[in-house]
């Protein structure tokens, strides 16, 4: 069954009052400086993610998560607005891809395959899609260039119309809302990368509203028309061009932080909207870094944050153009993980720690990878979220089998046995502060994020045990004490980490669920 969106219920939903918010803007201008394709590419400000895991908004009643799965944000219920009921009225798409050079591929991927990937990917559900290309005639054959640039995958699942013609997208917006008098629409670019939490959240709002960001050649639209909408000047030849038209008009006004939640409870992390034209190769590398960074969570720990991104980087890129599915790479990740084990036990440390740190680079890459070329699923976020979460603690026993020299009763391995009960009630804390609070117990405060980025965790403890065993193996003859004593303070680490997140837990199980931490 199709969703339905609305119709405005009031001159006061309609336009944004005085205090309603300010304007969202956001310009990728300062993404030219940087120099590191790994490191925010916009300047320090607010990292953004794209696509239905890249930003993507699901409502409060998603069930779903895990590796690139729809990313929960905290909005009111869509069927109600400011607070009344609406009258459901059926919401389609339009992409005007006149302007899209086929062969620009972001990630391996056009950029209306992307666009449809993310409204597949939407809880939108739009009745129809209609795809806008540049032709002399009406009807757009199989073999015209953006239709083969195009996978079908990314249309599975939608109502796609074709169609042709010279018309400016003025004239071709009109023609849609004589088609469908009774449907709203949302015109997007085809030559334009979108955060897609902004296509359910403007379906949910009223009357005509477009956001814009971006600055010069870069800069871009998306535009929300109602049903039975002024159609605007027929001249226009861009959405941007429309909706500042329609604006000056009085028909449409912009979208405003007060319209927009931002808040991503599966990146730790506020992030603003974005939307940018992606025109020649300089703005798709720039556009390739900007996503690649913005999948990062807001809180992590700093082999994630520090040491990885730039081998994911080189990883991800060829990857993605050769449209490898991250569930492959994840079996590699798994066979690592679990290959480790043994050779720790029998004393083969450096070869475990290859596989280990294999492992630890991997994790970074499958779900980047799942991300930005919208090949998650739900199989994929199991086993990557489940491998992440219960191989740690094999890991702590097989390190301390293997210092121990087998020895089950020595005191190294039955602390290792702490630290498997010790691991698991911290990581008990996490869902229950998440269900109480509906956010991130690493992500609720600034020091929470900080704390995160050095608490127990498997690559915090993992680099530590490495130089202590390393130093080890260069003093012949003394054993292991110095692994056996970095052991035991990883142990108490993880203890001290167990006492402040269930602390932190007690603080605030009270608090507003998805409130604003204060």
């Amino acid at each position: 069954m199709r969703r339905a969106y609305e119709q405005p219920v009031s001159d006061r939903c309609a336009a944004p009052s005085s205090d309603a918010g300010s304007i969202i803007e956001l310009d990728m201008a300062s993404s030219r400086g940087s120099s590191k394709p790994w490191g925010p590419s916009h300047g320090g400000g607010s990292v953004l993610t794209e696509g239905y895991h890249m930003g993507a908004y699901m409502s409060p009643r998603s069930l779903s998560s895990g590796r690139g799965a729809p990313l929960t944000s905290h909005r009111p219920d869509p069927e109600t607005l400011c607070g009344q009921k609406r009258d459901a009225i059926p919401m389609r798409i339009l992409i005007d891809a006149t302007t899209a050079e086929p062969n620009l591929r972001v990630f391996g991927m056009s950029l209306v395959e992307r666009l449809l990937h993310s409204l597949r990917r939407s809880p939108l559900e739009p009745d129809q899609v209609r795809i806008a290309v540049h032709s002399e005639n009406d009807a757009v054959e199989p073999n015209h260039p953006m239709r083969r640039a195009v996978d079908q995958r990314a249309q599975d699942g939608l109502a796609v119309v074709w169609e042709g013609g010279t018309a400016p997208l003025g004239e071709r917006v009109a023609k849609t809302l004589r088609d469908a008098p009774d449907s709203a629409w949302i015109v997007i670019s085809g030559d334009t990368i979108i955060d897609a939490r902004l296509l359910p959240q403007l379906a949910n709002l009223s009357g005509q509203v477009f956001f814009a960001s971006g600055e010069d050649e870069e800069r871009g639209a998306i535009l929300r028309l109602s049903a039975a909408a002024p159609s605007g000047d027929p001249s226009a030849t861009t959405v941007l061009d429309l909706a500042g038209r329609m604006t000056a008009d009085g028909d449409a006004r912009p979208m405003t932080s007060a319209d927009f939640d931002g808040y991503i409870v599966e990146l730790r992390r506020d992030l603003d909207p974005y939307l940018f034209r992606v025109t020649d190769e300089d703005a798709r590398r720039r556009v390739e870094r900007f996503l690649f960074w913005s999948n990062y969570k807001g809180s992590t720990d700093f082999m994630t944050k520090y040491v990885w991104p730039p081998l994911v980087w080189i990883l991800v890129r060829p990857l993605a153009r050769w449209r490898v599915h991250p569930n492959v790479v994840t079996a590699v990740d798994i066979a690592a993980t679990i290959a480790a084990i043994p050779l720790w036990m029998e004393g083969w440390w450096a070869t475990g720690f290859f596989l280990a740190y294999l492992m630890s680079l991997l994790d970074s890459v499958d779900g980047k990878l799942a991300r930005l070329t919208f090949t998650y699923s739900r199989l994929g976020g199991v086993l990557d979220h489940g491998l992440d979460l219960v191989h740690p603690p094999f890991w702590y026993l097989g390190w301390a089998w293997g210092l121990s020299g087998g020895d089950p009763h020595s005191p190294v391995f039955q602390a290792s046995l702490w630290m498997f009960w010790l691991y698991w009630a911290d990581r008990l804390c996490a869902p229950i502060f998440k269900a109480r609070t509906g956010r991130s117990i690493h992500g609720y405060l600034p020091v929470d994020v900080k704390i995160r980025t050095f608490i127990s965790r498997r690559n915090v403890n993992l680099p530590i045990f490495t130089a202590a065993v390393a130093i080890d193996a260069l003093r012949p003859g003394s054993g292991w004490e110095v692994s056996i004593a970095v052991f035991y303070a990883i142990i108490v680490w993880q203890a001290v980490c167990v006492v402040y997140h269930a602390v932190r837990t007690v603080q605030f199980f009270n608090v507003e669920k998805g409130s604003a931490p204060t």
